[in-house]
């Protein structure tokens, strides 16, 4: 998609803090963090959602988690645990619509947030 920041930064076009690459995936740390580790984790390929990307491509979505696991590993926080979190849909509050896992961790996590 032409209009896309996560497809511009997947093709170079815009800026961000690569933290890893895979032939499917590209992980950049979030430029609104909120948390010490907040890394977003894209397929290379453009798809609106979670659920799409699970429909369409099953395997890019198995490595966008497994991408997300190694950043947690990378950032120190894979052994006091971690969250991976996909929202999907506005009132989820998807900003950008490509879908993302963000990788949250290195603070604790409680639930509900807040």
């Amino acid at each position: 998609m032409t209009d896309c920041l996560f497809c511009k930064i997947v093709a170079g076009e815009v800026p961000a803090e690569i933290v890893r690459e895979s032939e499917r995936a590209v992980a950049f740390r979030d430029i609104n963090p909120q948390a010490p580790t907040h890394v977003l984790v894209v397929p290379r390929a453009h798809h609106p959602n979670a659920a799409a990307l699970a429909a369409a491509d099953p395997a890019s979505l198995a490595e966008v988690v497994a991408e997300a696991h190694q950043v947690a590993v990378g950032d120190g926080v894979a052994d006091g645990g971690y969250r991976i979190v996909f929202n999907t849909g506005r009132e989820a509050g998807q900003t950008v619509f490509h879908v993302h896992a963000h990788v949250l961790g290195g603070r604790g996590l409680n639930w509900p947030p807040g």
